[in-house]
């Protein structure tokens, strides 16, 4: 028998003997996994809708002559903020006052005649009394007196028509607010009624936010409020986020909803009044409002990340049963409700579904759940926001 070389027999016998204690050791026993869970409590829920929208003027006012004549001077800063009543420009206004200077000569040449028509009209009635003038001669008077009173009243309305055709000669804001751009410069010819305002003044205090709303969305929810399922909200309260994405400070008030449905969108048009104090919001700007629609008294919220999908879309938790041990249960989603999910079907209050440790377990297996600490302060947060509807995937 050959016998190995001697500095082969020492590693020989230590894997040998490695060998032996490997089969001898039993494998180590694993505990059940460690998860976290949120167990699902009932809690009244306000059912909001988020919506596109531009802002607009509350008023709007284009400055037009009502004269013609050329700009002399233009009175105003563009881009400033303007009173009701302020001028903005003024026209050359020579031949407007010549015509109400002529007017008031015409109105004291009427005058005089009045004056003298009322004294012969005086004499002749005291003459009348002793027949001094015949009848003829004081009817003449008296007729001279009302003809001379009637032209005083023309010349009265010429004056004052002159006097208003001179006034439009200063154009003045009809509105208070902030003024846009002005079309036309110094020395420029404008004419009485023209299709091109001369600047834009716009009321920015208050805007007006409008909105557009599926009228099906709308049926859908007048369904559930009359089913029982859902009720009215006693106020509606509309926030605004901003373009990017910030919420607005002040919240507006749903003012109008349009009567009729756009056939061609099959959508309504919806107004909401907004205060602007510091003119943050401003005309044609995108926004979208956020709308309380309804409360559910017992809904049921489950943080986003306990709800998972499948390839097909269809979404399912993982609940630890009385057992400890995990179960597989389909739900169906309503919305999202800021980071939580709304359930309308497939889980009840005092599930309790896992959200911390899925990718550790299996339908099936035991667990060791331990209670979010942070659940219940999350659970009593007010629930405002709707990001999507439901079945859309998650950002």
């Amino acid at each position: 028998m050959t016998q190995l070389p001697r500095h082969l027999l020492l590693p020989l016998f230590l894997s040998l003997l490695i060998g032996a204690c490997a089969e001898e050791t039993p494998p180590p026993q694993q505990g059940a996994p460690a998860v976290s869970v949120v167990t699902l409590q009932t809690e009244p829920v306000t059912l909001t809708r988020e919506l596109p929208g531009r802002t607009n003027a509350y008023l709007i006012a284009e400055v037009r002559p009502q004269v013609t004549g050329i700009v002399k001077e233009r009175i105003f800063r563009e881009g400033s903020l303007v009173e009701e009543g302020q001028p903005l420009y003024q026209l050359d206004d020579a031949a407007y006052r010549a015509d109400y200077n002529s007017a008031l000569a015409s109105l004291a040449r009427a005058e005089a005649t009045l004056e003298v028509a009322r004294l012969n009209a005086d004499r002749a009635e005291e003459l009348i009394e002793t027949n001094a003038v015949s009848r003829q001669e004081y009817d003449n008077a008296v007729a001279a007196l009302q003809q001379a009173e009637a032209d005083v009243g023309v010349a009265q309305a010429a004056v004052a028509s002159s006097r208003v055709q001179l006034g439009y000669a200063r154009i003045a804001s009809p509105i208070a607010g902030r003024i846009g751009k002005s079309s036309v410069t110094q020395g420029a010819l404008v004419t009485a009624d023209q299709a091109t305002p001369l600047a834009t003044v716009q009321q920015l205090d208050t805007i007006y936010v409008d909105l557009t709303r599926s009228s099906s969305e709308l049926l859908q929810l007048r369904r559930e409020i009359a089913g029982g399922s859902v009720r009215d909200t006693e106020e509606t309260r509309v926030t605004i986020l901003l373009e990017d994405g910030t919420r607005y400070e002040h919240e507006g008030d749903l003012s109008f909803a349009d009567v009729s449905v756009d056939p061609s969108t099959g959508s309504f048009s919806l107004r909401v009044t907004v205060p602007n104090p510091d003119h943050l919001l401003l005309p044609g700007m995108y926004v979208r409002a956020i709308i309380s629609n309804a409360v559910l008294d017992a809904g049921i919220l489950v943080p986003q990340q306990g709800i998972a999908r499948d390839a097909k879309g269809n979404a399912s938790a993982l609940v630890v049963n009385a057992e400890s041990n995990v179960e597989q249960r389909a739900v169906e989603l309503s919305r999202t409700i800021g980071n939580k999910w709304l359930v309308s079907r497939g889980l009840s209050a005092g599930d309790r579904v896992i959200v911390e440790g899925l990718q550790k377990v299996q339908p099936g297996m035991p667990v060791d759940a331990s209670e979010v600490a942070s659940a219940a302060a999350e659970r009593a947060e007010p629930a405002e926001f709707e990001a999507t509807a439901a079945g859309a995937p998650r950002q």
